[in-house]
């Protein structure tokens, strides 16, 4: 998917805020073309914007699940415990990478990433079997040994639906993002972390979530 496809999908999400960040990434476009910038600020600037924007993405589709949920009389999602009202889970950190990035080929410093971001949702010590991590793994392994990309499972393969194959969940906090940051970067051959990648939305999820808690006290005191 093009970087002008994919901003034009994420600005039709109609999200509060995110015709400011669809101007950056299309003023970051601009001036790359016009030589301003090089391709690698003008591609990192894009694709912070869209990381920021792509948790949000998922996180107003979970809301309105719940919500669809409600009105039907289904059982809703209950919630997650610390859980403040508008975070952003593990969980849907993922998927919002699968909705940046799922058309890459799932490689060693994204499983590592993956696998990094399931032990800290879950709590536990070992990758759950049959989970997002496991998936992955086997996912790199096997594309390791592909020589074209278009056989290669993708992340959006692994990663679509991620909150529903997790056991369990919490909010992303910003000791989450530098374990996840941590162990992608172990893993990458240039030491670099995937711009739009697992890392990179996780730490967005993060920093969305820090902002949230501040408004939150914020609003408490005022109150």
């Amino acid at each position: 998917m093009s970087q002008e496809q994919l901003i034009k999908n994420l600005k039709d999400c109609k999200l509060d805020g995110d015709n400011v960040a669809h101007d950056q990434m299309t003023k970051s476009t601009s001036n790359e073309r016009a030589g301003l910038v090089g391709h690698a600020s003008a591609r990192d600037v894009a694709a912070s914007q869209m990381e920021s924007i792509g948790v949000q993405v998922v996180k107003q589709q979970q809301q309105q699940q719940q919500q669809s949920e409600s009105i039907c009389g289904g059982s809703p999602q209950q919630p997650i415990a610390g859980q403040q009202k508008g975070e952003i889970t593990i969980g849907e950190a993922l998927e919002a990478t699968a909705l940046t990035s799922g058309h890459l080929p799932v490689d060693y410093s994204d499983a590592a990433a993956i696998q990094a971001a399931e032990v800290r949702a879950t709590g536990r010590t070992n990758i759950v079997p049959g989970g997002v991590a496991a998936a992955a793994q086997s996912a790199a392994t096997r594309n390791a040994r592909l020589p074209r990309d278009e056989d290669k499972t993708k992340l959006g393969d692994i990663l679509t639906d991620a909150s529903a194959k997790l056991p369990s969940d919490k909010p992303v906090t910003r000791k989450d993002a530098e374990g996840v940051i941590g162990a992608e970067l172990r893993n990458d051959p240039d030491l670099c972390t995937r711009p739009g990648g697992v890392a990179a939305s996780i730490a967005a999820a993060a920093r969305l979530n820090q902002r949230n808690s501040q408004a939150n006290n914020n609003n408490s005191k005022l109150n």
